[in-house]
């Protein structure tokens, strides 16, 4: 069960973001509250999703050895740099959400999110059950 829990995670993000996109009235309270609130989440937002991108970036790159020669990263390294980099880019749209004090980018963030988290952990399981397929043969 654990291997399908980010496809759960990314389903109830999506979900969440439809949620708020066709109400309103919820969306509205959720964005346009204290000006304090809204710059702590705001600022708090944006660093997360500053720390996504530096971790996308160190998957994403290939490690440098003593003769400065890079090594490639592996397959599942690769796609979850390139997770991390989507969740970024939710990130900062959920930040600039707050900011703004619009839901838009709020919901876009969480749609972003969930498809990526459920892409992403489609992804690795397809890679995971072709390599036992290959260790088993």
């Amino acid at each position: 069960m654990p291997r399908y829990g980010p496809l759960l995670v990314g389903a109830v993000l999506v979900g969440l973001g439809s949620v708020l996109g066709a109400n309103s009235q919820l969306a509205d309270n959720v964005v346009r509250g204290p000006v304090v609130v809204r710059a702590i989440l705001t600022g708090s937002i944006a660093l997360a999703g500053i720390w996504l991108l530096g971790l996308a970036v160190s998957r994403m790159g290939g490690d440098a050895d003593a003769t400065g020669k890079h090594s490639p990263r592996s397959f599942a390294d690769m796609i979850r740099g390139i997770r991390f980099a989507f969740l970024a880019v939710a990130a900062f749209a959920a930040a600039s959400a707050f900011l703004l004090g619009s839901v838009l980018p709020l919901v876009v963030g969480l749609v972003i999110a969930g498809v990526d988290v459920a892409e992403t952990a489609l992804l690795l399981l397809v890679a995971r059950m072709q390599r036992d397929d290959e260790q088993h043969d």
